[in-house]
């Protein structure tokens, strides 16, 4: 199961250790069997300085290059990236440990919200127009912001890397990435994919380097635009070093994202559906369920499936095909999602799945039992902090306006669902929830025609459709006078 550690390819969770004075190393950490996986040195001082460098000085061409030709480089990047399918297939599967047989969906995730992108990049940054007549030709211009520093996540590599990435370079911006110290290698595959694109030198880059680094590369007057994906002390964090500079930042962090199953529902399709929704990625997504409110009426019917299906799962060793579930991505999370749940067990909540089904899991590994905790509430962090692993709590409410309540009863807000076969009431049940996208009969999802967003707690800014792109412009107004 090991794989023999590779000094210049990249992994999992990170330790920066010092060689002889000389040189900082990231070591990455595979879940599967928590061995040293890959090890990278981080980029120095002057490396960095020589990015932002050439990030600066590449601007200026970038944004004069016509749209036609962004497009058409961004497009042989997308294909480049799907051809490299296999090896990112391993990475995630050896880096964050999602079973080999998902790894495929983040590719085909990326191709969708790319392809979407690109066909609405020219509409979408064409000139305003304000006035035209024989003395006017005013308009408004959407100019690139410059360099913009992207800290994308390790639980989605691929695809949150390049919710950024493909937007931002069609407006016109020059990019650095820095991709978690769990996925490294992500970064070096996607920078591989520029390869023979024609994309111009210091148009894109990546470095591997530490908090400390990221903070001096987030105070440097040469970066324009930040993105963060991650904890929401981290999101405090990047605006604390941004300061008083006059910059903008997009920040996705926390979520402990609900769903509403109303009587009227089809338990069996909302079941299947949200059973997924919770467990896919080991529960590692930031639009995953982790609170189920279900109508007194059809609770006992909806927990009963529930547990059934869950009990399905097969939790191992995610190289092997036949896996659908496997370890989170490090110990430390490990215990950090068994002390929640034993701790809502002390305040009375109860186990629904039976855990000696799934005997890898152990104490002293990444492997965690699906599970779900009935006679929660509230009271509880389970309810109320996020989990980020295979664990969903689900309570039984006795009406709309409970359901309502406890949805918004939550410093999060990335997504929310619900469960109805009623269109209109779900329409208008929607406009009242504190979320950025509202579902009805599906969750998990992200349609890229629709603008990715939160409120609260988890960020502000926003990704995919057209308002992406008014993230990394701004407008520039011409008040152009024809004197003849």
């Amino acid at each position: 199961m090991k794989k023999p550690i590779d000094f210049f390819s990249p992994n999992f969770h990170y330790i920066t250790i010092i060689l002889g004075g000389f040189m900082s190393i990231q070591r990455t950490i595979t879940p599967i069997d928590n061995s040293v996986y890959i090890e990278r040195p981080l980029a120095s001082d002057s490396q960095i300085n020589e990015t932002l460098e050439k990030s600066q000085k590449s601007f200026s061409l970038w944004k004069n290059t016509s749209i036609d030709e962004r497009i058409n480089i961004i497009n042989k990047f997308i294909d480049n990236l799907l051809n490299l399918k296999s090896e990112i297939s391993k990475e995630i599967c050896w880096q964050i440990g999602r079973p080999i047989s998902q790894c495929g969906n983040e590719l085909r995730g990326f191709e969708e919200r790319s392809r979407h992108m690109v066909d609405i990049a020219k509409e979408s940054l064409q000139n305003i127009p304000a006035r035209k007549n024989d003395e006017f030709d005013n308009f408004i211009y959407k100019s690139p912001l410059g360099v913009i520093f992207v800290m994308a996540p390790w639980n989605y590599p691929i695809i949150t890397a390049t919710n950024t990435i493909i937007p931002a370079l069609l407006a016109g911006n020059t990019m650095v990435l820095k991709h978690s110290s769990q996925t490294p290698m992500c970064a070096e595959l996607i920078s591989q994919a520029f390869d023979n694109t024609g994309l111009p030198e210091g148009v894109f880059q990546f470095v591997h380097t530490n908090h400390q680094a990221c903070e001096k590369i987030i105070s440097d007057p040469r970066v324009s635009h930040v993105v963060f994906t991650g904890s929401v002390r981290g999101g405090q964090e990047v605006k604390k070093y941004i300061g008083t500079r006059f910059i903008n930042a997009g920040l996705e962090l926390g979520g402990k994202d609900p769903a509403y199953v109303r009587a009227d529902a089809d338990v069996n399709h909302a079941v299947e559906n949200l059973v997924d929704g919770a467990l896919f990625n080991s529960g590692q997504s930031c639009c995953g369920i982790e609170r189920i409110y279900v109508d007194h009426s059809i609770y006992n019917d909806f927990i009963d499936e529930f547990k059934a299906i869950t009990e399905q799962y097969k939790l191992g060793d995610p190289s092997n095909e036949e896996t659908n579930l496997g370890p989170v991505v490090r110990q430390s999370a490990a215990q950090f999602i068994r002390k929640q749940m034993i701790e809502a067990e002390k305040q009375g909540a109860k186990r629904l799945i039976d855990e000696s089904k799934f005997p890898i899991a152990k104490d002293e590994n990444c492997y965690i039992a699906p599970q779900v905790m009935v006679n929660v509430d509230h009271s509880m962090r389970f309810m109320m902090e996020e989990t980020f692993g295979p664990a969903v709590g689900i309570m039984s409410v006795k009406d709309d306006l409970e359901a309502k309540q406890l949805m918004n009863d939550s410093p999060y807000g990335l997504t929310a669902s619900i469960w109805t076969k009623d269109l209109d009431f779900a329409k208008a049940f929607g406009k009242d929830i504190e979320t950025g996208t509202f579902f009805m009969n599906r969750c998990d999802y992200l349609d890229p025609a629709l603008a990715w967003t939160g409120v609260k707690d988890t960020g502000v800014g926003c990704s995919l459709s057209v308002l992406a792109f008014d993230q990394f412009t701004r407008p520039q107004s011409f008040h152009m006078r024809k004197v003849v």
